[in-house]
């Protein structure tokens, strides 16, 4: 049987100019993931720049916008492959303003390759974005010290910002296993798919070995069945008269033909007697699934409803403490009047008190801040409407998110960790 390689989820972060799209574009390269008319175009492209050598960064940076401005603003998803392992790769932009795409690219991601500058070591947006990478539990790091080939003294400035960023990723919650920092230059391949001469000081694995390597934590299965009800199918057709389906996609953990679940919030038990696909039948599906699972009993479900598994299934709640990103020019104050939405429910939610604002530079709390601004992250409590069946953030990433919405104009506010995201971390005490 051929060996299908698996998949790891992986996302960019780092400052403007740190060579995001640069190492982008010399991880496509050098897995020949691009087309040979691709390379031409921007060799073409180089050389009418004045350029020596192709602009890698312009396989990446597509948008016209970007090309002029030599910025990333929005989150691209690439993919490119190696004989062990495929990769899905977000790549997202350094700028402050666009910390929001940022939490958008890594909210899924197993793996994040944090960029620095070699020349400007740890900077504040490298502080902000380990932070939020903390906060959305994304399980590996790789700390990429790119341009390493222009500062004078390599070993030492590199020796130099891993030991700060060591520092900071244990007081984030990592362990040093769970975090690599490499020596590369995007612009020559040093360390990227082959091991640089021009690095004698660093023995560890070039960036593609490790990404090769690096556990998929994320293929355990935490917590039982979560499934969202997204769409009720009733054909009403002669072939299909007491047809009744609940169609969605299973958020976590697996579900099989014969399993007693609960319907959430009502608490209804039933056992699911068929799981339906576009390519028929199964027996047993999957976290990532799209199916349409037919139950035993004729039970009252619509969408936003939770299908889980009985055996730890989440209790309903209608007031919660979470933790928030707050991505709206608008600040945020107590008793502002929000729509939530969790998995496929959407209701009204009242933001009650600012517990305590999170600062990420100086890795302390803020008690009982009067507003929030843009990219602020905060301790809060939420009041809904209607109860929603979520699990704690830690447990389970897809079932303990949430989004805040305006209810005026349906624009995105929030990024949701429901539970105390920030309980974990080694914080300093309120000031």
């Amino acid at each position: 049987m051929k060996h299908v390689p698996d998949l790891l989820r992986i996302a960019t972060a780092g400052s403007v100019d740190d060579g995001k799209s640069t190492l982008v574009g010399r991880l496509l390269y050098d897995t020949k993931s691009v087309l040979a008319d691709q390379i031409d175009a921007v060799t073409k492209a180089s050389v009418d720049r004045g350029l020596a050598t192709p602009d890698l960064s312009l396989l990446v940076d597509g948008l016209r916008a970007e090309r002029e401005q030599g910025i990333t603003i929005d989150v691209a998803y690439r993919y490119f492959a190696t004989p062990a392992r495929s990769f899905v790769l977000a790549d997202t932009p350094g700028h402050v303003q666009y910390t929001r795409n940022t939490v958008s690219g890594a909210s899924t991601a197993q793996l994040v390759m944090l960029l620095v500058d070699a020349r400007n070591g740890v900077v504040a947006q490298t502080r902000r974005h380990a932070a939020v990478m903390s906060l959305l539990g994304v399980p590996q790091l790789v700390l990429a010290v790119n341009k390493i080939d222009l500062v004078d003294d390599p070993a030492t400035v590199f020796a130099e910002i891993s030991a700060e960023f060591a520092e900071l990723t244990h007081s984030l919650g990592w362990s040093a296993q769970q975090v690599q920092a490499i020596p590369v230059s995007a612009l020559h391949g040093d360390n990227v798919a082959t091991r640089s001469e021009n690095t004698p000081y660093y023995d560890g694995p070039t960036l593609i070995e490790h990404l090769e390597n690096v556990p998929n934590v994320t293929d355990r299965e935490p917590v039982g069945l979560r499934f969202p009800v997204q769409y009720v199918i009733r054909p009403r057709t002669p072939d299909y008269p007491d047809y009744r389906g609940y169609a969605g996609q299973i958020a976590a953990g697996r579900v099989s033909v014969g399993d007693e679940v609960v319907v959430l919030p009502s608490g209804r038990r039933t056992t699911v007697s068929q799981i339906d696909t576009a390519d028929g039948q199964l027996a047993t599906a999957h976290t990532g699934r799209s199916v349409t699972l037919l139950l035993a009993d004729d039970v009252d479900i619509s969408r936003g409803d939770v299908i889980a598994a009985t055996a730890d299934a989440p209790e309903p709640v209608q007031q919660f403490t979470a933790t928030v990103c707050w991505l709206a020019e608008k600040p945020l104050r107590p008793g502002a009047r929000l729509l939530l939405k969790h998995g496929t429910k959407t209701t009204q939610a009242i933001v009650g008190a600012l517990d305590a604002l999170f600062d990420e530079q100086n890795l302390a709390l803020v008690e009982a801040p009067e507003s929030v601004e843009l990219n602020q992250i905060v301790r809060i409590s939420v009041q809904t409407a209607e109860p929603i069946p979520a699990d704690d953030y830690q447990i389970n990433r897809e079932s303990g998110s949430f989004l805040l919405i305006d209810p005026q104009g349906g624009n995105t506010l929030a990024a949701g960790l429901v539970g105390d995201a920030l309980a974990p971390l080694h914080l300093k005490e309120l000031v």
